[in-house]
Order: structure tokens, then C-alpha cells, then sequence
């Protein structure tokens, strides 16, 4: 059903202003009753951090910022959703126009910069769906507020962390964001472990089973992601999110001046890149979720083969609509019985 309906509505919201369009769609999406999960074939179940993933197959961050949607995107049939990105206070994020289409690219630039309600609000709605029987498993993006003052910036990701963790099954520390001024430079080392060390100060002793993942971006040199991959092992990280939107442009085919991350096909290659860097520098022994230009499933096949144990879509999404899901998980089902694998997990890192 929703995959007619947005084929029918589809030229209507691409006529409109993008992120009018986001929120339209979301809103209807949000007025949905919960519905049965579709059910996958055992193949493509994923097991991490003692969870079960009934599909490699996640919705992105920024897709759903105030966690309002999940019903339908169980409907849809993702395996798990990560929302966010939540910040410890509301904020409007960066001035309209913040988001942009490039049809022809298949791609997506946002400068959004964090809108949301703040932590309070959607650690309530979670919890709200959870209640309800929504079982489709959620992790949560965290991220400052961005007039947070720089020495304070790692007791913003501690206070989300403390919050969130109680409902959420995975937290993604996102130090990557472009439309954040200064949010990158925290990718380094020393400041990774200052963020878990305000967050191992903040958590109770229960909450330390939830997995703490990192967001990186696809516009690191090599010597400084392998800095950032020990460190994640020497910090007792669960797992990595590769990557967030690029800055580049003309690297990746693209002449478009505004401002903001870039999403969609054209960091197809560039995020698969960094996965298949981590995957060599760490192999099993921490996850990659992969995202970044997943249109198909074969980009989901390949990222998984660079070393993803499980994938996310966004800006696929928006370009093919929620058919994409279920032709992503077919396609995979069918790659990974024409290549002799019994099981996803099999496949991760096999092309690496």
C-alpha cells in the first residue's frame, strides 16, 4: 500500500519545497497505526552485541530526527531504525533553505544542523512506542546543542547518554556531522576519549550493557581513521557508523555550491571506501553499520562485503520509496544464495 501511494504522490513532493516535503510525508507516515513486522527469511538475520537484527536493512539518521515514525517504518520492514540526531535541549536547528535535492545526482545536501524536540521529549515518545508494542529495534544518534560552549560539550553527550540509553538498544555518538561548526574536530582521539570518559561518569552501572557506536565521516585520510579505529578499540566502542554526508564536491562528481553534507548515490563509492578501511584495520572484532549511497541492493551487497555487519538508507529512501526495502532485502537474499553464503554474517568483510 505505501509503495503505491508514493509512487502516486511522489511528483506532487518533489515539486515541493524538500524539506516541506520531509515533513509531509513524515506526518503521514506518523499518523499510521502499528502493524505486523513483515517476516524475513532466517538468512538474513543478523546477530550483534547479544541482539537479534531480523534484517541487515536500517533507516538512517536524520530521516526520522523525533523518533515519530517507527510504526510505519516497522510496516516498511527495516530490521532497525536509528533516530535522531537527539540533542540534551530543543533547538530549531540552522536557517531555511537547509535542504536540497539533486535529482539528477540521486543525492541530498542538508545543513539542517540538529533541529529537534531534545532528549526529554523523545526518550518519552520511545518509550510511548515500546508500550505499544512497537518491536522493531531503535537505536538513537546523539549529538550537543549547538550553543553549547566547547568545554561543555562532552557533558552534552553524557546527558543524552544517560537518558536515551534506558530506551534505546544502540546510542551513536555522532561527532561527524558538516552542519555542526566545530563537531568534526571531536573525531580525534583525545576527544573521543573525553566524551566516554564524561559518559562512563554519567551512567549508571546497568546502562553500560547498551552498545555506544561512533559516527565518522567519509572525508578522513587514511593514518587519521586508523588513529580513530584504535582508539575505538582501546575505548571498548561496540561499533563504528560509516559515514556521515561528505563536504566534497567536485571528488565526488558534483558542482553544487551550497552549503551542507552531501547524501546519496554519489558517496556510494567514497563510504564504501572507508568501510572497507576499517574492516582491514579492525576486521570482526568491532561492527560497521554502512551507510552512505545505498540506492540498491547491490550497494547493500557490496558494503556488505567491504566489511558492514548491518546497512541504513536514507536518501535511497526518498529517491525510490519504501519498495526499496523489500527489493534490498530480496536482492540480498538472492546475492547471498548466488554466492554460497548461508547467512549474512557470512558474507561481512568477504571482498575486503
Amino acid at each position: 500500500m505505501l509503495s503505491a501511494l508514493y509512487k502516486v504522490f511522489r511528483p506532487i513532493l518533489f515539486s515541493c519545497d524538500a524539506e516541506l516535503a520531509h515533513r509531509i510525508a513524515l506526518s503521514f507516515l506518523a499518523a499510521l497505526p502499528p502493524g505486523a513486522r513483515p517476516s524475513d527469511p532466517p538468512e538474513l538475520r543478523v546477530r550483534l552485541w547479544d541482539r537479534e537484527f531480523i534484517n541487515p536493512v536500517g533507516l538512517a539518521a536524520g530521516m526520522d530526527k523525533n523518533a515519530v515514525a517507527a510504526p510505519a517504518w516497522q510496516r516498511v520492514g527495516f530490521g532497525f531504525v536509528e533516530m535522531g540526531t537527539v540533542t540534551p535541549r530543543p533547538q530549531p536547528g540552522n536557517r531555511q533553505p537547509r535542504l536540497f535535492r539533486l535529482k539528477e545526482h540521486r543525492a541530498l545536501v542538508n545543513r539542517l544542523g540538529f533541529p529537534g524536540d531534545g532528549m526529554e521529549a523523545i526518550a518519552r515518545r520511545i518509550e510511548r512506542l515500546k508500550s505499544r508494542g512497537v518491536a522493531i529495534s531503535i537505536g538513537v544518534n546523539i549529538g550537543p546543542n549547538k550553543n553549547t560552549l566547547e568545554s561543555d560539550v562532552a557533558r552534552d553527550y553524557a546527558a543524552v547518554m544517560a537518558r536515551i540509553s534506558p530506551v534505546a538498544d544502540f546510542i551513536v555518538i555522532n561527532i561527524s556531522s558538516p552542519n555542526t561548526p566545530g563537531l568534526r574536530d571531536w573525531q580525534a582521539p583525545e576527544r573521543m576519549r573525553t566524551i566516554l570518559s564524561a559518559i562512563n561518569g554519567a551512567i549508571s552501572q546497568k546502562l553500560r550493557h547498551t552498545p555506544i557506536l561512533v559516527k565518522i565521516s567519509p572525508d578522513l585520510e587514511p593514518e587519521p581513521l586508523g588513529q580513530i579505529c584504535d582508539a575505538a578499540l582501546e575505548l571498548g566502542l561496540d561499533g563504528i557508523v560509516a559515514t556521515n554526508t561528505t563536504i566534497a564536491r567536485e571528488a565526488v562528481g558534483i558542482n553544487f555550491s551550497e552549503a551542507g553534507g552531501l547524501s546519496g548515490a554519489p558517496l556510494t563509492e567514497r563510504s564504501r571506501a572507508i568501510i572497507r578501511q576499517i574492516y582491514r584495520r579492525v576486521g570482526p572484532k568491532l561492527p560497521i553499520i554502512g551507510v552512505g549511497g545505498i540506492m540498491n541492493a547491490e550497494d547493500a551487497w557490496e558494503h556488505i562485503r567491504a566489511g558492514a555487519s548491518l546497512v541504513e538508507l536514507y536518501t535511497g529512501l526518498i529517491y525510490e520509496g519504501p519498495g526499496v526495502v523489500t527489493a534490498i532485502k530480496s536482492g540480498l537474499l538472492g546475492l547471498l544464495r548466488r554466492e554460497g553464503f548461508r547467512s549474512i554474517s557470512e558474507a561481512v568483510g568477504s571482498k575486503a
